[in-house]
């Protein structure tokens, strides 16, 4: 079986032998299919082939949000990822760790990484709540946990 090594950088793009991967189906190919092994290493498998992922951090690295908006309150919002690959924020996975955002993606399989971009367009929905940060969302308030340092999703 041939197996090929890419890496994922702090912003969410992939490269394979130093080029970037830029094409958007292939990006949203590998995200879509990407799972954890039981030893901890993220896997793609293509036709026979294994696509092996290494991250300083996660794979996962939310570049932007589309947000839904109605009246000035914020009622939806979907995480968009390299190549356009998209899946719905669940506010209830929302924690910080290490100065960082993070959500669970994947059903839960994934931690993702908020960038630079997406934290611009989600901190006018941020308040706080008992001491803590909080997304407002819909008729909810959603507090962000500090994430426990030795779980790792």
């Amino acid at each position: 079986m041939r197996e090929y090594r890419y890496t994922v950088d702090r912003d969410g793009r992939i490269f394979h032998e130093g080029s970037e991967i830029t094409d958007a189906a292939v990006l949203r190919f590998f995200l879509r299919r990407m799972e954890r092994t039981p030893d901890g290493s993220d896997l793609v498998l293509c036709q026979g082939e294994r696509n092996w992922f290494a991250s300083a951090d996660t794979p996962f690295v939310v570049q932007r949000l589309r947000c839904q908006v109605e009246a000035g309150r914020l009622d939806a919002v979907e995480l968009v990822f390299a190549g356009d690959y998209r899946e719905p924020l669940d506010p209830a996975t929302l924690e910080t760790r290490a100065g960082h955002l993070y959500c669970a993606v994947h059903g839960g399989a994934f931690r993702a990484r908020f960038g630079r971009i997406a934290m611009q367009q989600l901190s006018p929905h941020l308040t706080e709540t008992n001491g803590r940060a909080a997304l407002r969302l819909g008729d909810a308030t959603h507090a962000i946990r500090e994430a426990d340092p030795v779980r790792e999703a």
